[in-house]
């Protein structure tokens, strides 16, 4: 049996149970009703209050029975870790270890693809602290960069794009490249953004699901496309003043 799950799909519990029995022989769906009971996975529940679960659960559920497996980790640190995984960080590899920032998410592509863009940085969640740490700034340079509005933060937290931002600002910062220097580039974008929305809107009029496809689709590839025009042209124009 394929354990692949749309994304949308509502299991009943028996069905997360055929689904979860050839990797995990021993779970029972009294195991299933107690890990729901200590709030480790959370299903809908249909007016007549049966349990449904999406993909997400199904793979919530793998996790807990594989940590509690092969880690023998009690409920309590894998309810941490579940934790990390909501707010878009990795666990830590060790017991009482910190849960870490993605790699991906700091390190930046030279010439970023549709497929960059495709992936939504905006599911981290960092504290304030977390962002400072993770992108090596300090508490009067986010200040900074949130005066200029460069970066911001979401219900009290910061994506992975607020990541991307104070880590270039604190590399730039390294040359004695300020954030109210930085203003410009956040126009750019504003106007990059623009550009982008007038060649998408047209395509999201026939307000479908393929008519949103293809305007995401449409929307990543101008991204790339602008990103690598303007990287292009400045290194265009340093080669002309002899700076490349």
């Amino acid at each position: 049996m394929s354990s692949a799950v749309p994304a949308r799909a509502q299991l009943s519990i028996g069905e997360v149970l055929a689904r979860l029995r050839p990797e995990f022989a021993d779970v029972t769906i009294s195991k299933i009703r107690f890990l729901e009971s200590e709030g480790l996975v959370e299903p809908q529940r249909t007016p007549s209050g049966y349990r449904k679960f999406s993909a997400d659960d199904l793979q919530r559920l793998r996790y807990i029975l594989a940590a509690q497996r092969d880690r023998y980790l009690p409920l309590k640190v894998i309810r941490d870790h579940l934790e990390a995984i909501d707010r878009g960080l990795e666990p830590p590899d060790l017991p009482g270890g910190e849960p870490r920032v993605p790699v991906a998410l700091v390190r930046g592509d030279e010439y970023p693809s549709a497929e960059t863009f495709a992936h939504d940085a905006s599911d981290l969640r960092l504290s304030r602290g977390e962002l400072a740490e993770s992108a090596g700034i300090d508490e009067a340079l986010l200040a900074q960069l949130e005066s200029y509005g460069l970066v911001h933060s979401r219900s009290e937290h910061y994506d992975g794009n607020a990541l991307s931002v104070a880590k270039a600002a604190a590399e730039l910062s390294g040359f004695g490249i300020e954030p109210r220097h930085l203003r410009a580039f956040k126009t750019a974008a504003d106007r990059e953004v623009g550009l982008i929305e007038a060649v998408v809107t047209p395509l999201l009029r026939k307000r479908n699901a393929e008519a949103q496809a293809h305007a995401d689709e449409v929307g990543r590839e101008i991204a790339a496309l602008a990103v690598r025009l303007h990287a292009a042209l400045v290194k265009t124009q340093l080669s002309q003043d002899g700076r490349g």
